[in-house]
């Protein structure tokens, strides 16, 4: 299944957040990856890269590839509503991305890691597609099979009270089953993307 596969830890001090979840590599150096990553002179940055960044940015958070991104884009854009913000809302209700905010699995990667591997059920039913597009009133819980696997429990268990903080999601901890409720306003994605950049982007 195609995914990123080159060096996160770099990714992360690129663009000076732990896009990645748990690395928080850019806590530890913070300054550009590279033998003169701490000595170089910052450049101002054109439009364009601006752009090309903040794209480049939400595609290593979400986890997807450039070609699902422009599609996601496409379709974001021939729905009513505000492009960017739509497109943020289609990215948070990837499944593999629910799995992760409902704090079934510790970060997106792993997450996704449960969906492909059987895990989960969307609606009662296996779903190892992590692209999955979830909709409102659809459940997400985890097989009951797999409801004992440790790092399962260990990150219900650790992020029991993290699910609150997403109103448009529901989640049961004892019974490991979760409903997405609406697709979520801009304002309660925490994700520090700028979406009118990628909208400048593509719109070029």
């Amino acid at each position: 299944m195609a995914r990123y596969r080159g060096p996160r830890a770099k990714k992360e001090r690129a663009f000076g957040e732990p896009i990645f979840g748990g690395l928080r590599a850019s806590d530890r150096k913070k300054y550009a990856p590279g033998m003169h990553g701490n000595k170089r002179r910052r450049r101002q940055k054109s439009d364009y890269a601006l752009q090309l960044m903040e794209k480049q940015k939400a595609k290593y958070t979400y986890g997807v590839l450039e070609r699902q991104f422009r599609n996601l884009f496409e379709k974001a854009s021939r729905r009513g509503g505000v492009t960017g913000e739509v497109l943020l809302q289609f990215l948070e209700a990837r499944l593999d991305n629910v799995v992760y905010r409902m704090g079934i699995a510790p970060t997106r990667r792993g997450a996704r890691q449960l969906v492909s591997h059987r895990h989960i059920l969307l609606n009662g039913v296996i779903n190892n597609v992590p692209s999955t597009q979830v909709k409102p009133g659809d459940v997400v819980s985890v097989r009951p099979k797999s409801q004992g696997m440790e790092v399962i429990r260990d990150s219900v268990a650790s992020n029991s009270s993290n699910v609150r903080k997403f109103p448009w999601l529901e989640f049961n901890q004892d019974q490991m089953t979760g409903k997405f409720l609406t697709y979520p306003q801009r304002e309660e994605i925490p994700e520090k993307i700028n979406e009118q950049l990628i909208v400048e982007l593509y719109s070029k």
